[in-house]
């Protein structure tokens, strides 16, 4: 397909903004729905937005022609995104949505190294550059809450939430991998979904949809509902029209993303939205996280050496 970098860049945009600002909305929302119940109707609404589109484009996956080894790693995809998912959402009743969106740089490294560890991929200059920056970001954005992390507290728990969300998504990363040897991504995303819906419903909890009163609750609501098809979907229009090292370094920005919608948010509604509890270093700290990142996933193409 034709590269056309305007548009590769304004829906990798779109994807960034999007999941950037979801956990300023879903905070909202999980003051009155539990983290279940909100995962398990993103999931629904996502399954059934998939089911249109593959059911239109006459490209529903068959899993009659799955094997044993497809299953399980099916199986294993549907338990680390929905926990991903879970703990995403449950991590924010403790710390703020930067906080969150930080440590999701987890991540991108985790799953760098498993691809050395499982696939044999190279670790290379990059990559060692990045990790080292992940950490020293990593301690200059929590440089005034180590006293409060290590009392083992409310704000402990978030960050360790926050932290397993972003390493436990690896098996979800590692399920889709191999998945697409068998299914395009839309449809290993349609699988895993319907299955992650199944999963969660035991745990959800329909009626409190009856708690959303208002219409800015329910607008945070649809828009967190909308967001995963509508944050995927911008996501995997982007790779068809710009190179993958491009996209993944705008996607990558989350964190910045979310810091200036949360300010924006603040600034014009103080009464709904909290300030961030940030100092200059916590600032530079995000910042020289997502650096890190970048380099990592696409410091070779960025900074190719003859």
């Amino acid at each position: 397909m034709k590269q056309r970098p305007l548009l590769g860049f304004s829906l990798a945009l779109i994807a960034a903004m999007t999941w950037g600002t979801l956990p300023i909305a879903a905070q909202q929302v999980l003051k009155v729905m539990d983290a279940q119940t909100l995962v398990w109707v993103r999931f629904v609404v996502a399954s059934a937005g998939l089911l249109l589109i593959l059911g239109f484009a006459k490209r529903l996956p068959k899993l009659t022609a799955c094997s044993k080894k497809e299953f399980s790693l099916i199986l294993l995809g549907v338990c680390g995104l929905a926990a991903n998912f879970f703990l995403f959402a449950e991590a924010l009743h403790y710390v703020s949505p930067v906080t969150n969106q930080v440590l999701w740089q987890l991540a991108p490294f985790s799953m760098i190294l498993l691809g050395v560890l499982l696939f044999k991929e190279k670790f290379g200059f990059f990559q060692k550059l990045g990790f080292m920056l992940l950490i020293a970001g990593l301690i200059a954005f929590f440089n005034d809450k180590f006293a409060e992390i290590l009392q083992f507290n409310t704000y402990a728990l978030g960050v360790l939430l926050s932290a397993g969300a972003s390493l436990i998504w690896v098996l979800y990363g590692v399920a889709q991998k191999l998945l697409l040897a068998k299914f395009n991504s839309q449809q290993v995303l349609f699988i895993i979904y319907i299955g992650c819906s199944l999963l969660m419903l035991p745990f959800a909890t329909p009626a409190q949809l009856g708690e959303l009163e208002g219409g800015f609750l329910w607008g945070c609501f649809i828009y967190c509902c909308l967001n995963t098809l509508i944050g995927y979907g911008s996501y995997g229009e982007a790779l068809n029209h710009w190179d993958t090292s491009k996209v993944s370094i705008v996607t990558t920005m989350l964190p910045i993303f979310t810091m200036i919608f949360s300010n924006i948010s603040h600034y014009f509604y103080p009464h709904i939205f909290a300030e961030l509890d940030m100092n200059w270093i916590s600032y530079l700290g995000a910042f020289v996280v997502v650096g890190g990142a970048i380099l990592a996933i696409a410091g070779d193409k960025l900074f190719k050496r003859g």
